[in-house]
């Protein structure tokens, strides 16, 4: 049965003034753990005492490629003292996206070394790594078929994958069993055809149909995520999780 986290960019404007008060309050809303993109300068210890206080599990860590390539000791080691065993590569700046080969280079090493530790490498896409080919497949196919699945583990976006014009269920399909983390976000299509991130229910991504389809594939973790809150950001997490209660009520089998 899956169980639901927060990526907390979704809140960093809240973490940014009271980091262990909106971690009190993102457990008492229900959320099982959480997704770090940042750290706001606590230490390790720091993080850990607030994890064991609130009982969230940490349940990831979007860290910026150059850190992950040039201070992968120093972040395995943060990590692991936190309790984090999934180290996700977020992002890819645009003067990163025309040198495939190196990047595909770089998770290499950096999955072997992630591996060697007991911690596991993610790659979290958004639309580009699906719009733009690698010889004669979208470049983020030609990753997973370039890095083994030992040394490199998938963290679909699926709203990235609808807003790219595919189909979120078949990639789920097609990764199960690579696939533990999956970001479940919700979204509008602006009529200058830009995206406009909503909470869970509120927009057109099929959101019902790709949580059963991550349930059905044994992804262990639904990462609830809006990267822009029109409002109060703590008010959309809210909404989101009553969209999560609803739809266990409902049968889906997740765990709140």
């Amino acid at each position: 049965m899956a169980q639901v986290g927060l990526q907390l960019y979704t809140v960093r404007d809240q973490l940014d003034k009271d980091f262990e008060g909106t971690l009190r309050k993102i457990a008492e809303l229900g959320y099982q753990g959480v997704e770090f993109a940042n750290f706001y300068d606590r230490t390790a210890e720091e993080v850990k005492a607030i994890l064991d206080e609130t009982g969230l599990s940490v349940v990831g860590a979007h860290r910026p490629y150059t850190q992950l390539r040039d201070a992968l000791e120093e972040e395995i080691a943060f990590n692991k003292a936190i309790g984090n065993r999934y180290i996700v590569l977020p992002y890819l700046i645009e003067e990163d996206r025309n040198k495939w080969d190196e990047v595909i280079a770089d998770l290499r090493k950096i999955g072997k070394r992630c591996a060697e530790e007991d911690m596991v490498l993610c790659y979290h896409n958004h639309e580009f790594e699906l719009e733009i080919q690698y010889g004669d497949q979208p470049v983020l196919d030609a990753i997973y078929a370039q890095v083994p699945a030992e040394l490199l583990q998938v963290e679909l976006d699926s709203c990235w994958v609808s807003y790219a014009g595919l189909d979120p269920v078949k990639y789920i399909t097609k990764y199960s069993g690579r696939l533990p983390l999956l970001h479940l976000k919700d979204m509008i299509t602006k009529e200058d055809g830009s995206a406009e991130t909503v909470e869970l229910g509120k927009g057109e991504i099929a959101v019902e149909a790709i949580a059963n389809a991550a349930i059905d594939n044994k992804v262990a973790w639904l990462i609830v995520e809006q990267d822009y809150c029109a409002g109060n950001s703590m008010d959309s997490i809210a909404v989101s999780m009553e969209w999560i209660k609803q739809y266990a009520n409902n049968g889906g089998k997740i765990h709140v």
